[in-house]
């Protein structure tokens, strides 16, 4: 088996979850690459120490330029805040090696199609950590649409609602706030939660032509973490907008951090003229899906337990009827990724599937300015 030695960049959230993936894929899903949790690299040298002793990575870098520049090093996974993306991924490229970036690709689409041209001239191996698309049930959905199970498509509706920034207290900037500082984030629910939405759609339903958006900055200033001044907050709160797909659908999509009682409701459902369905993340393992040609007294919403070993991915977990979570798709995400290098053909989503996403936010964002319908630029 062939080594492919990864180097982490981040150690947060995303970093636990993308080395749990990397340590859990070969138990679970067999393959030609093992791969090794070679370094991690954060600002903070303690901090990074305490997460390679913990995740079993063999050494530690303080400066990514350093961790690129080793020819121990395969992969470089970016699971650090948005605005160092573009510099990390160009010299990451530049240097020959793969690459993983955590969504969104970019703080903008200026950024986000260099970055893309860069793997693509490197000709590197290349992916963003949009999971959600390997969530069993969310890939069975596509598997149904491809199969022209519902027929041609009227309607898409998603929503992302969280509620952790209501308090006017919570601050900006920093290790835990980052995403509210537009410096960092670039901009808020729209490329941070809509961002997964609008991925999945264009999966699923194909692109979009034209969005109208409004958004929205509840609490238009806040302390900074890291200064204790009171600055203005440049981050959208709120987003929500219409969309008209390339196929002649219609789209709905909403995200807030200010929906009280929700702490990461996620949902979508597509209507089409034979069929519906609807995925919730709460209730990950399961599709709902409405068959026209139901008869009669049995005619309603199915309710598809995504357990069984003939459904997406679940052949290599347990028996039917033992559940899997949301860990589980960066595991998904990896051995696709792998099973990719070893033949050859890219897994998606690439960097231009998430420029494509990105090319959307950035519509979004300019439409809620304006107030008028915005084309979305193509991929």
């Amino acid at each position: 088996m062939k080594s492919l030695n990864i180097g982490l960049i981040g150690y947060g959230f995303m970093g636990r979850a993308h080395s749990n993936a990397f340590r859990k894929v070969r138990n679970f899903f067999p393959g030609k690459i093992q791969p090794v949790l070679k370094a991690v690299c954060g600002r903070d040298g303690v901090k990074a120490a305490e997460f390679a002793a913990n995740w079993g990575y063999e050494s530690v870098e303080t400066d990514w330029r350093a961790l690129i520049a080793r020819k121990d090093i395969d992969l470089i996974d970016i699971a650090a805040p948005n605005n160092v993306h573009y510099e990390i991924a160009l010299a990451a490229a530049k240097a020959g090696k793969m690459i993983l970036c955590e969504k969104p690709l970019a703080m903008n689409p200026v950024e986000a199609l260099a970055m893309t041209k860069a793997v693509e001239k490197a000709k590197i191996a290349n992916m963003v950590w949009y999971n959600y698309r390997r969530i069993p049930a969310v890939t069975l959905a596509k598997q149904l649409i491809d199969e022209g199970r519902l027929g041609k498509i009227f309607h898409y509706r998603a929503k992302f609602l969280q509620d952790w920034t209501i308090n006017a207290e919570v601050p900006q900037g920093g290790p835990g706030t980052w995403r509210l500082d537009a410096s960092i984030a670039g901009s808020g629910v729209t490329g941070d939660l809509l961002a997964h939405c609008i991925d999945t759609a264009l999966w699923l339903n194909g692109g979009i032509d034209s969005v109208t958006a409004m958004t929205e900055t509840f609490v238009k200033e806040r302390k900074h973490s890291l200064t204790g001044k009171k600055q203005k907050v440049l981050i959208d709160d709120a987003s929500a907008f219409l969309a008209r797909f390339s196929n002649g659908s219609l789209a709905t999509f909403e995200s807030t951090r200010y929906a009280r009682g929700h702490k990461a409701l996620y949902t979508f459902e597509i209507n089409g003229e034979n069929g519906s369905i609807f995925w919730d993340l709460h209730d990950l393992h399961r599709l709902q899906w409405f068959d026209h040609k139901d008869g009669g007294l049995t005619r309603g919403w199915r309710s598809i337990h995504v357990t069984d070993g003939d459904q997406p991915y679940m052949k290599n977990w347990w028996v039917p009827g033992l559940a899997i979570g949301y860990e589980h798709s960066f595991v998904h995400q990896v051995a696709d990724f792998l099973q990719g290098v070893e033949s050859g053909r890219p897994a998606a989503p690439t960097f231009r599937d998430g420029l494509a996403t990105d090319y959307v936010t950035d519509a979004v964002l300019k439409s809620a300015a304006s107030g008028r319908w915005t084309n979305v630029k193509k991929a």
